[in-house]
């Protein structure tokens, strides 16, 4: 298997030694060393071989070294003793010699499309149209190695261009390639190269690493140790690289000078020639070098065992890594010959460096040579299609995935689709051979599938997602891999002799990515080299026990692939987990809607594989709900392994599937993260028949209950039929624990079907519960006063029945207490349900409720005969100058005009007089008096008496009009009095005797506490002689005291 097919013979029997091979179209041209050119119509198959068209007698007149096709000119470049000369085509003459080309010792050819700036100046190696500067020019160069100078001849679209000269070069190019269009690569000798920018003209040397061994093979090719003879080997790889060959390793060579890759082609010995068929390197490899176990077609081989004829090994410019190798001649007796054959030389190779590429056999017998002529092989590259094919099932996948991204879109159907399966694949590959991190990378990138990546861990983590490693290629799309039969083992020899350490064979497998090359020959100096490193490591293998104890002290532990695999695992889950989130949002789904969403188990291991490897974002919201439950299970086991502390965050809100994972909590005794896990899947009754089960190893009340009461608490209305179904045995340990369910500010529950499921288990729960929601709650509803004031009601007479006192009176105490001073329950309604013959202190208040005081005091005098109470009821009721302003006489015609079903009447006589002695202000004196019957003394309600005559009795009209004329009649007499004058002398004053007169008083200043008023004119009044101020001011007063009366 490889990336050719099988050479082919195209022409058989060449009697000239072909020197020089071009290929032009469907043309083949052969140059020969006698200065022939053969022209051969090449078939379309295989089956088809070359036909001669003609054959051109003494083009030159000695051997024809070097050919290529210059499509610009339509010529034949021909180099023949030292001298390039170009023959039009198809008659080749007349001929054109390049005269500045003279002493030419090599030739290179390079086309391509470059593109001009306003000044008409290339620009080459100039990428893709559209990308440069002005027009796009196809233009070919042409440079010829000279003695210490490098000519360059140049077309642009068919007009030839100046010839450019690099002169004063240190060396005589030998060998020469074009890097791109600006720079050459050439060597002077098989091991010193360097690099000529056209540009600039200058030139600097290729520097390469030191070799640190040197293979050989125990036959040598020609010149292999000499170097006589022998040629530089150098081709153009890409743009920027160039292949050297220096002794027997490759090294891809960059613009700068230096080597642009790490790493290099180290072949068996020193290659003979060296070519490029994109993007392959052929390499022809001396008889004798090569071992016959890298001979595929060779059964049995050995690494002891070399090919004894020439071998071309063919190798990717890409990973630079063997892909097939092919001894000549092409059969499976070459490698079981005894010494070589045949001499092959790969001429010049096509300058457009694409297939076919032809090889040049010619036996080594000279009278065989002679008379069966030389062949010319062809190899015909396979379709890019099967070589990815191939590549992928061979477990290249890096080598595929190179190939198929050198290629353009054009030539591999659904290319994007193909690089994506293949990067797949390679992950895989990475992830078996323990590199976790590249895989997952890769995973995430891709987008694969969440259910895929978790098939690929054991049961522990991917449950029933878990396919066995045999089969992960195939569950991302690769070839299912043959069935290899084992051998049996002998009896003799153990597993261990065979592997060397079992924990190896057990272990993850290696990586069938790379080839394996074959071990190295015994007897070659790289087998020497190394025999003191890895052979000599795997020989100490074989020690005493002592030693290998001895040494284990030392070996560093072994890295735990399972466990970093879990960790990788994490980082894969924890970033697809909010991608996904993210995408369900856009359809408004959450994960509190896990439990609405169908089960993950309910779909089958096949249609969770086959969900599709593809954007989240065009995904249905079905099959991000698979992949939110897959990711979220998966990450859920890998917590449980590796990081058990993050479980709960992640139990309370997420996706994981339950069934999957509660098994494993429970084997862990990890109970707390069940009942999370429980509650965030609303799989409530679970958590509370765990809580139940875990409560009985709990010997304190609180311990053993509060964990149940919290559930409950925190579960909504929705979810009532569990909460009254898993509170009840709460209730049947502590009452008082219990109720605290119902009371919670976590969750408000419905009323009405909390009272009747409380009132099922005990009224008295019930009555509790609805005393909480009056007092702490504030209701005010009609319905729960009703209710209440009936459970109070029927816990009193239930308690009567049973004979518990304490029970009785602590109820019917709570019933008077409600109905007494609330007033948000019906009256009548609870009066309507009271016993007839018991209760007759509610019955009163009730009654009282109802309006109905004086039957309310009759309860209290003759059924009760409290009559403090009846007394407290007038207080509490009575207002006045309202329809209860006479509550009290009623409580006194209760007790002195009794009905029939009063007590004695002269029980009734004290209670009534300490009620008049003690409330006579509230009560009518006459209505009073009337009651009173006849043999009550005064001295009995002399307080009474008393009192009602200290009370006013009057009319307020009679008393407002009284005043009134009281008034008038004063103001009358005013008028009359200051009508009136009298002259007052000073030997005179006047002495009122009565009210009608004055009498004149001879004697002095008046002492007596009669006031002397005197009367000046117009009614003044002046101080009488004699009169002090003190005097004078009294007389005033009692004048106007005077006239008022």
């Amino acid at each position: 298997m490889g990336p050719f097919n099988s050479p082919e013979i195209v022409v058989d029997g060449f009697k000239e030694r072909a020197e020089s091979l071009a290929v032009q179209g469907d043309k083949l041209y052969i140059g020969t060393s006698t200065g022939n050119l053969h022209v051969y119509a090449l078939g379309e198959t295989a089956d088809h071989p070359a036909e001669l068209l003609e054959t051109k007698k003494s083009l030159c007149r000695r051997i024809i070294e070097q050919m290529a096709y210059i499509k610009d000119v339509n010529s034949l470049a021909v180099m023949s003793e030292a001298q390039l000369t170009l023959f039009p085509y198809p008659t080749f003459s007349p001929p054109t010699p390049l005269v500045k080309a003279k002493g030419a010792l090599c030739f290179a050819l390079h086309t391509g499309v470059e593109y001009l700036d306003a000044e008409a100046v290339s620009i080459p190696g100039t990428p893709g149209p559209g990308k440069g500067k002005g027009l796009p020019a196809v233009v070919t160069r042409l440079a010829v190695g000279c003695k210490r100078k490098i000519v360059l001849y140049s077309w642009k679209d068919g007009e030839p261009q100046d010839v450019q000269e690099i002169v004063n070069l240190a060396h005589s190019p030998r060998a020469i390639t074009f890097m791109n269009g600006e720079t050459l690569c050439w060597g002077h000798t098989p091991t010193d190269y360097c690099l000529t920018s056209l540009k600039t003209s200058a030139t600097v040397d290729v520097i390469t690493p030191v070799p640190t061994t040197t293979s050989l093979g125990s036959g040598m090719g020609m010149g292999a140790l000499s170097g006589l003879g022998a040629k530089p080997n150098v081709i153009h790889v890409s743009e920027n690289e160039a292949l050297i060959a220096k002794d027997n390793n490759g090294y891809m060579v960059g613009n700068d000078g230096k080597t642009s890759r790490s790493d290099s082609i180290d072949w068996p010995a020193p290659p003979e020639e060296i070519a490029l068929v994109k993007p392959y390197v052929f390499a022809i490899l001396p008889p004798g070098t090569v071992p016959t176990s890298q001979i595929e077609s060779v059964p049995g081989s050995s690494a002891s065992n070399f090919v004894p004829s020439p071998v071309i090994e063919v190798r990717s410019s890409i990973s630079l890594s063997p892909v097939q190798t092919i001894p000549f001649p092409p059969s499976p007796l070459t490698a079981f010959a005894t010494s070589a054959t045949h001499a092959i030389r790969l001429l010049s190779p096509s300058p457009s460096e694409k297939s076919p590429l032809f090889v040049v056999s010619t036996p080594i017998d000279r009278t065989a040579a002679t008379t069966s002529g030389s062949a010319i092989w062809s190899f015909r590259i396979k379709p890019w299609n099967q070589q990815i094919d191939e590549l992928v099932e061979a477990g290249a996948y890096s080598d595929a995935l190179s190939l198929l991204e050198s290629l353009d879109a054009a030539l591999i159907a659904d290319k994007e689709r193909k690089q994506h399966q293949i990067r797949a694949l390679q992950a895989v590959d990475q992830f078996r051979n323990a590199k976790y991190d590249d895989a997952i990378n890769a995973f995430i990138e891709l987008d694969i599938n969440p259910a895929k990546v978790v098939a690929l861990y054991p049961e522990s983590i991917s449950g029933r997602l878990a396919v066995p490693q045999d089969e992960w290629i195939p569950l991302f799309g690769g070839p299912r891999p043959p069935k290899v039969e084992q051998p049996p083992t002998p009896p003799t020899a153990s597993s261990t002799d065979l592997t060397g350490d079992p924990t190896e064979q057990e272990g993850t497998p290696r990586s069938i990515e790379a080839p394996i090359r074959a071990p190295t020959p015994q007897g070659s100096l790289r087998g020497v080299l190394l025999r003191t490193g890895l052979e000599g490591l795997v020989s100490s293998t074989v020690r005493d026990d002592d030693a290998a104890s001895i040494r284990s002290v030392r070996r560093p532990p072994k890295r735990d692939n399972f466990h970093r695999s879990i960790e990788t695992l994490m980082r894969y889950l924890s970033d697809r987990r909010p991608k996904i989130a993210g995408a369900l949002a856009t359809f408004h789904i959450t994960p509190l809607q896990s439990h609405e969403m169908p089960h993950l188990s309910a779909t089958s291991k096949e249609d969770l594989l086959a969900l599709p490897s593809a954007r989240l974002s065009s995904l249905t919201p079905e099959e991000l709900v698979r992949f939110a439950q897959i990711v979220d299970t998966a990450l859920f086991k890998s917590y449980l392994l590796n990081r058990p502390g993050l479980l709960a965050s992640l139990c309370r809100v997420g996706w994981c599937e339950v069934s999957e994972v509660e098994e494993l909590l429970r084997e862990r005794e990890k109970y707390q993260e069940m009942i999370y896990l429980y509650g965030g899947r609303k799989m409530h009754g679970k958590a509370l028949d765990l809580l139940r089960q875990l409560s009985e190893h709990e010997a304190d009340p609180r311990d053993k209950l509060m964990p149940t009461v919290n559930y409950l608490q925190r579960l909504g209305p929705e979810h009532m039929d569990q909460i009254f179904e898993h509170s009840k045995w709460v209730f049947e340990h502590d009452r008082d624990i219990a109720f605290e369910i119902f009371t919670s500010e976590e969750a408000e529950l419905p009323k009405e079907p909390v009272a009747d499921f409380l009132e099922k288990l005990d009224p008295a729960l019930c009555a509790r519960y609805i005393e909480f929601l009056i007092s702490e709650r504030g209701e005010t509803s009609q319905q729960f006063h009703d209710r209440l004031a009936e459970l109070y009601l029927r816990m009193t007479v239930a308690a009567k029945r049973r004979g518990d006192d304490v029970a009785r009176r602590r109820t019917y105490e709570k019933l008077l207490q409600f109905i007494n001073t609330t007033e948000h329950y019906s009256a009548d309604r609870l009066f309507a349900m009271l016993p007839s013959e018991d209760l007759f202190e509610a019955k009163a208040i009730l009654l009282g409720r109802l309006g109905r005081h004086d039957s309310a005091l009759e309860v209290y005098v003759y059924r009760l005969q409290d009559f403090l109470k009846a007394e407290e009821y007038c207080k509490r009721v009575y207002q006045p100058h309202s329809p209860t302003g006479d509550v009290f006489l009623t409580l006194l015609r209760i007790y002195l005009l009794p009905g029939p079903a009063a007590p004695p009447a002269g029980e009734m006589l004290p209670p009534a007089l300490e009620l008049i002695s003690r409330h006579s202000p509230r009560l009518d004196p006459v209505a009073t008096l009337q009651l009173l019957p006849p043999l009550v003394t005064a001295e009995d309600v002399r307080a009474f008496l008393l009192e009602a005559l200290r009370a006013p009795v009057f009319d307020t009209r009679v008393v407002r009009n009284l005043y009134k004329a009281r008034e008038e009649q004063v103001a009358r007499r005013l008028m009359v009095l200051q009508s009136k004058r009298v002259r007052i002398a000073e030997s005179r004053m006047w002495v009122y005797r009565r009210k009608s007169e004055l009498v004149l008083c001879h004697r002095g200043p008046c002492t007596s506490w009669r006031s002397h008023s005197l009367s000046m004119p117009r009614g003044v009044l002046s101080q009488a002689q004699g009169d002090t101020d003190m005097t004078c001011t009294l007389r005033r007063y009692m004048y106007a005291m005077f006239l008022m009366v």
